[in-house]
């Protein structure tokens, strides 16, 4: 085979494999198979074609090769690998449950030790609450102080 075009095909499976590295994860396996290509077909450049040949080919992969994995990243950004979907209130996204909000300063039980998280009864209701850092024995009455989010904030009673 022309010694051209086998650095020529090597050149381009290199490239072809650096851009599936970057779509499927393998470890570095691809990515150490496309630096050996990429390394056979400098030596066959500098060894069979010129010295010449091969600073431009070096210069060529410098200016190529992040090119083309800025490509593979752009590819892996459409790919059906990547989560597309945005979480939003438009789309009925809550991060509090509406339930929570009716919670604010109502008075209840806590169920078990609260250090700092358990589990209070308020309004009949078990819920998942927290203090504010402080050890809360059971059985002790609590205030709902902050709700944010899912995290009912509680301490007791002044």
């Amino acid at each position: 085979m022309n010694p051209v075009m086998l650095v020529v095909i090597l050149q381009l499976v290199a490239v072809v494999i650096i851009i599936a590295e970057v779509i499927i994860p393998s470890g570095g396996l691809l990515s150490l198979l496309a630096a050996g290509l990429i390394g056979y077909s400098l030596y066959t450049v500098f060894g069979q074609i010129s010295v010449d040949a091969g600073y431009l080919l070096i210069g060529i992969d410098v200016v190529v090769l992040p090119l083309v994995i800025l490509l593979g990243l752009k590819l892996l950004a459409r790919s059906p690998a990547t989560l597309r979907a945005e979480l939003s209130t438009g789309a009925g996204v809550t991060s509090q449950r509406p339930d929570m909000e009716g919670l604010m300063g109502k008075k209840g039980t806590a169920l078990s030790d609260l250090r700092p998280s358990g589990v209070a009864m308020i309004e009949g209701k078990r819920v998942d609450v927290v203090s504010r850092g402080a050890y809360i024995d059971r059985n002790s009455e609590v205030v709902v102080r902050a709700v944010t989010g899912n995290q009912v904030i509680v301490t007791t009673p002044e």
